[in-house]
Parts: C-alpha cells; structure tokens; sequence
C-alpha cells in the first residue's frame, strides 16, 4: 500500500544510458529462446472499485457495477484486472484494513456477486489480480480482537506488542498517525501495539508462523476461486527486528531505510512461493521493489523463487508541485530498463490508487493541452518494458479535481490525520494545502466518468467523493464518437502492443538523452524495431535522429499531422509518435 507518505522510496545508483551496452539484434533462434509469460505481455487496468459504477444508488461503486461494465475495459484492449481491496473492513483507510479476508464488504456485494465477476472476467479472457493486504490486519479483525484480550490468549503473538512495565517502546514512526508514532497504548492488558499506518491497522507478526500459514491459507482460498494473480500490500514491511533496538534521532526522513526489506522477508516469500504461488499459474507482484537494484533482483529474478515482478516507486516520486525536470524521468525509466535488460521483470506505470492524476502531475490538464499530453504519457506507459498497470480513467484524461480545495473537501486518511500532523508541528500550511491539492491521493479516486448525465453516470444517489465538474467533456460516451479522442488513441495503443514483441520483449535504447523536451527511444526485437518521440512539453520543438529516415511506417500519432524530413522529426507540444521500420 503506497501512502502518499512514501516519497523517494528507493536510493540507487544511476546507471548512464551512454554507458548502456548495446546488445546485437537477436536472431530468429534468439527470440524463440525469450522467456515468455502471460504476466509479461499483460496489460493490466487498475480499478478501484469504490469509484468505478455503482448500481445500488448508495454512493458506492460496487462489484455488480464492475460487471455491467466488463465489455467495456474488454473493449479497451487491456487483458488483466488489477482491483483493490473488495474483503469486509470498517473502511478506515477503503478496505486496506481488512477485517475479514474470506469475505466481501457488503457496500461491494457478496460472494456470489465476487464468483459472477470472476466468471464474467474469465468468458472475455481478462484475468484477475487481487490486493493481498496482509503486513496488518484492522483492528476489527477477529485475531486482533482476541489478541487484545489478554496476554496469555493464543492470538497474543499475532501481532506486536510492548507490556507497558517495560517503559515507553523505542519510537517508531507511523504513515498515518496524527502524532506520528506507531505505538498504540491499549488499556486492556496494559501495553502498546505496533502500526506503521493508522491506528486501526495493527501490523501482524510474521515471525510467528501460525500468522504466516493463516496468510498462506487465504491466498490458496482465492487461487482456488481461480484468480490469476496476487499484489502484495506494504509487503516490503513485513519483516521486523522484533527486539525493536532505538533508531537513531531523525530517522523518519529516510524511514524506507530502516522498514523495507529487513532479514526474514525473504524466507517469508520463498515460504509463500513454495506453499502457495508455485502451485498455481497465477501473477505475483510486491508494493515497492527494495532500496536498491541489487535488492529488486533478489526479489524477482526467476532463480530466486519468490515473485515475478518488480513494482518501483522511483517513476511515481518525479512529479512536484513546481515542476521537475525531463532528464529526471529520463534516467529513472533508463536505469531500472537497464537493470532488468537481462534478467528480472519490471512494472511500467505513472499512476494509481496512492497517486494523483498522471495528466496533472506529469503534464498538463489544461486546455488545449489535456488531451495530448494523455495520449502521450499513455504512448510512454504502453511502449515501454515491462509489465504496463493503466488506472482507470487514465484512458480518458481523467484530471485532479478542482473542488479539493480546503482540508474540509478531503476523505483520505492520509491527508487528513497529515494536515493534523502538520499543523501541530507549526508547518507551513499554505504550502501544506498547495502540496495536498497537486499530490493527494484523492484525485485518483473521484468517480468513474461515464457520460454527461447528472453524477456522471456513475451513481443515481450521492457519490461518496465529488465528481470532478469537467466530466461533462471528459467521459467515456463522448469520447467513444470521437475518432480523435483520448480513449481511442488508448485503444489503438493496446492494440499495437499486444501484436508487436518488441514492445513487450525488445532492447530498449535511448536516444538524445540530453534534449531537454524530448524523450525518444527505440524498441528492437529481430526484424521488428519501433521509434518513440514523445514531446514532454508545450512548446513546438524539433529533433535530428540518426536513421530516422529508416522508421518510414507511421504506427500512431497523437495529432494529424506529421512534419518528418530524412533526418528531422518536428513536434508539436505534448505531440507523441511511434513509426516502425519497414
């Protein structure tokens, strides 16, 4: 679960793309040798269901209203379907506090409701990965209510805690607590518990292994329904050194350093894999990928045997509130490309349910820009290697939402329990709110924008968040008739993808690293090669590309036009193009 907290998770080394060796063009032999999987040539949506249709009128999206809409995200061209948390919980951080995991929350359906959707996903060939919230539980959990009960109960050791006679805990920081630590007092049996996030979500205690076989248990129970893949929330924080030394003064600033991937989290996946993943043919993918390079690999490099694919934060910390700088991005997406050339599998994304919207952050969503610069940063997300996750919405242009103005406006734990933070530490609020209403995770979870009719189509009561005021111009219904829209261009995207391996498997090059508006790179598989030139910025530019004359087959333009002479290639703002070899 990446909180809106969880800034510059990862410190690497950058790899130069001028120094990235250039591997010679594989023969017909070396491409049937490539290690194809499904989970590589996915393309995966996000829904968060809260926010997708609701059918009931009660405000809430609902799994009955992800059905009704199977035919269109199979329309879309997308192959997997990445939902978050849909398990019972009292809804204190929307279902990442889940209080029973064998069962449905009741704003979402029920079982039945769960099987039909499976059902429904499977007959368009779509598959189905399921948020596995399990480094806590909800304090409304069965184990942590018998946990609390007392010191001798069974499930004492379930979870973490500190008997008060010991003195005040060693201080641990919390993601989401207003006072900012993670240990909670508990009257009942006189002690403290341990909760990285917000206070009703109690972490569990993995070196127990009864908690370890209970987690394996509800995987295999939902592999067993026939899901297709497994994400692993804030799983990177599982491991804990349960002596609990003191860390030293200040070290909330670099929190990641002493949370993620301490000893034990490995022995817990590779027990997973055997117990669980191995057996089924189903994805599996980690919140967060290390604090190095070297640690990413050791998470999902095939030999190691313990998850298939890396999912890295470093792309998704560039955005600021006053801006960031191409080469930024440029040397982020290189270097991970890089790292994983040869072994390994990564994830490609800008957006989720922790982010802002990608076309606020990453570009513009004003107009007359919006639509452009979506298609273009859709083009960055679908050419790339890697595993491409597409939040919902994204594929029409969806954009942050205006009325988020005030502290009032805000549902999400982490802002709130933050501003209180915040302000009881005398910050700066002004710039407090300026940083809330750029990044809050809010923005990506406003509801699904249908058609033009009143609360867009998504609910006939009152939406749980507000709709965002543009979504009479940005919805799915006008953009299905423009030929020229958004959604469309997204459409053709995913087809090309899914008919061109060296967009999925292909040697990636970077080409200009130093242009400062401009991102072009090359994709290469066999006979198979692609040019990519994404303008990342508003003004008209140009470039000179060494063989451009040799990519003559135009494949998809975000604009009419096209101004391409043998060796220059002129781009209008936010304009987006991928030619082929032919």
């Amino acid at each position: 679960m990446k909180k809106i907290l969880l800034l510059s998770l990862i410190s690497l080394t950058l790899y130069s793309c001028a120094e990235k060796k250039k591997e010679p063009i594989p023969t017909r032999e070396e491409e049937q040798s490539i290690d194809k999987k499904w989970w590589k040539e996915a393309i995966v949506y996000q829904i968060y269901p809260r926010s997708f249709q609701d059918t009931d009128g009660d405000g809430v999206g609902d799994l009955q209203g992800i059905i009704n809409r199977l035919d269109y995200v199979k329309d879309l061209g997308v192959t997997a379907v990445w939902l978050n948390p849909i398990y019972s919980s009292p809804n204190d951080d929307n279902g990442y506090d889940v209080s029973d995991y064998r069962n449905i929350m009741s704003d979402f359906g029920t079982m039945q409701d769960f099987d039909t959707m499976l059902s429904e996903m499977h007959a368009r060939d779509i598959k189905l990965v399921m948020d596995i919230v399990v480094n806590h539980s909800s304090d409304e959990h069965p184990w942590f209510k018998e946990s609390r009960s007392s010191r001798d109960n069974p499930y004492r050791d379930y979870y973490h805690w500190w008997p008060a006679e010991k003195g005040a805990p060693p201080y641990r920081y919390s993601l989401f607590d207003a006072e900012g630590n993670a240990w909670k007092y508990d009257e009942k049996t006189d002690a403290y518990y341990l909760h990285y996030f917000s206070q009703k979500q109690p972490d569990l205690n993995w070196e127990n292994p009864k908690v370890r076989q209970e987690v394996y248990d509800i995987m295999t129970f939902w592999a067993e329904k026939g899901v297709d893949g497994f994400r692993l929330d804030a799983f990177q924080f599982a491991a804990k050194d349960t002596t609990f030394p003191e860390f030293p003064e200040g070290f909330e600033k670099n929190f990641i350093q002493y949370y993620a991937m301490q000893d034990g989290l490995h022995e817990y996946l590779k027990e997973m894999n055997e117990q669980v993943l191995s057996k089924y043919d189903v994805m599996s993918v980690a919140e967060g990928a290390g604090r190095t390079l070297e640690e990413a690999h050791e998470l999902v490099d095939a030999d190691r045997k313990e998850i298939n694919m890396a999912y890295a934060f470093d792309g998704v910390d560039i955005p600021k509130v006053d801006g960031y700088k191409l080469s930024t991005f440029k040397e982020t997406f290189s270097k991970w490309d890089s790292a994983f050339a040869d072994k390994g599998w990564i994830s490609i994304f800008l957006s989720n349910h922790d982010q802002a919207r990608m076309v606020s952050r990453y570009a513009n969503d004003s107009l007359p820009y919006r639509a452009p610069s979506a298609k273009m940063l859709n083009t960055f997300i679908l050419t790339m290697r890697g595993t491409p996750y597409c939040y919902f919405g994204d594929e029409l242009g969806m954009t942050n939402n205006p009325k988020l103005q005030n502290i009032e406006d805000y549902q999400d734990i982490a802002a709130i329990n933050g501003y209180k933070k915040a302000k009881s530490q005398d910050e700066d609020m002004e710039a407090f709110m300026r940083n809330l209403r750029f990044g809050s995770r809010d923005h990506g979870r406003t509801p699904m924008q249908w058609d033009a009719s009143e609360n867009a189509g998504f609910t006939t009561g009152n939406p749980w968040l507000p709709l965002n005021p543009n979504y009479a111009e940005i919805n799915t219904q006008a953009e299905e008739a423009d030929e020229n829209s958004v959604l469309n261009h997204f459409k053709k995207l995913t087809a090309l993808r899914k008919n061109a391996d060296a967009l999925i498997y292909g040697d990636y090059e970077l080409l200009i690293p130093e242009h400062p508006q401009v991102y072009a790179y090359t994709r290469s598989l066999g006979d198979e090669q692609f040019l990519i030139v994404l303008n990342f910025s508003q003004e008209q530019t140009s470039v000179e590309l060494e063989g451009l004359s040799s990519f003559s087959e135009l494949k998809i333009n975000n604009y009419s036009n096209l101004k391409k002479t043998a060796k220059t290639l002129s781009l209008a703002p936010y304009q987006a193009v991928i030619l082929a070899k032919s």
